[in-house]
Parts: C-alpha cells; sequence; structure tokens
C-alpha cells in the first residue's frame, strides 16, 4: 500500500520498474486526474524501457465518456512530460474502468451498494474463497454481501484479495 504525503492511500497503485519515482509520480497523476473532477480508479505502468505502458482509470457519477478520457490523458501526459518524472518513452493510454469495475476503497461498497458483485478472498470463509451477490455496504471494517440464496455475509477488508462490480443483463421482457 503506497500512502501519499497527503495522507491519502493508494492501495490502487501499480508500478513496476526501477529508478522510477513511485510516489512522485503517484501525486502527480491523483493532482491532474483530480483537478479536472475525475476520479482516479487505479492506475499501472508495465513494461520496461520504451515499451512501457501507462494505463489511468478514470470515473464520475454520470460515467466516463471519449472526450473525457481524451482531456485527462492530454493534461496527464503534459505535467508527466514537464516534469520527466519518466525518462523514457511510454505509452499512455486512459479509459473508463468497466463494467466489472474493480473495488479498492472502502467507500466503493458504500458508492456502489445493491449493485452486484464478485468478491474473491485470499483465505477460505465458510469452505470457500469466492462470493458473489448483492454489496450491502460496509460495516466495521466488513464488506456486507447479500448471497444468492439470501442470506447475507460479512468479509473482513482486510481478507479480500480481488472485488469487481458484476455486470448484469436487464431481465428479458416477455
Amino acid at each position: 500500500m503506497w500512502a501519499f504525503p497527503s495522507g491519502r492511500f493508494a492501495h490502487f497503485f501499480v508500478v513496476m520498474g526501477m529508478g522510477l519515482d513511485r510516489i512522485r509520480i503517484g501525486q502527480l497523476v491523483l493532482q491532474a486526474v483530480e483537478s479536472l473532477g475525475y476520479e482516479l480508479v487505479e492506475f499501472e505502468l508495465k513494461g520496461a524501457g520504451n515499451n512501457s505502458v501507462l494505463r489511468i482509470f478514470i470515473d464520475k457519477p454520470d460515467g466516463i465518456s471519449h472526450q473525457d478520457c481524451g482531456l485527462v490523458s492530454e493534461q496527464v501526459g503534459t505535467i508527466l512530460d514537464v516534469e520527466n518524472v519518466i525518462p523514457y518513452k511510454y505509452t499512455l493510454e486512459v479509459s473508463s474502468p468497466g463494467l466489472n469495475r474493480r473495488l479498492f476503497k472502502e467507500s466503493d461498497y458504500t458508492r456502489f451498494a445493491g449493485k452486484l458483485a464478485k468478491i474473491q478472498t485470499r483465505i477460505p470463509l465458510q469452505h470457500q474463497r469466492v462470493f458473489k451477490g448483492r454489496l450491502k455496504g460496509l460495516r466495521d471494517g466488513s464488506v456486507a454481501i447479500e448471497l444468492p440464496q439470501g442470506n447475507q455475509m460479512e468479509i473482513p477488508l482486510d481478507v479480500i484479495q480481488e472485488a469487481r462490480l458484476e455486470f448484469e443483463w436487464p431481465a428479458a421482457k416477455e
């Protein structure tokens, strides 16, 4: 987990590479995205040298458009180039988090309450590691989820390996 000097935790921050100021890159990307009024969902820098790809996933309450991605790409690219924090060529990709958005922050579990989600745990709980059901929010450090059978379960945040929203197909009308 990376902690930004502002006190924000960025467990969604993945950078692989030697000799990069990871904290500085994270600060610049976060500041640029938030200054434009978007939420930084996740970003990663993968690859080595000139084959590197910086992927940034952004969101806002009413969804992300192609123009939103272009605006963030232009702003982030300019700032990173001026600051020269990535000392080689890289490809910058900006997109929405998609229909199966990953859930990272505690606030995600409250924001998406009522939505279908799939949660994978690091350790087995009730003899299983994968749970699919409706998010019911966050209570005392645990994610509340209603399973398909109707029973509710609480999954501690510290055992969650990955959580994602699941796309729901609209019910067919007959």
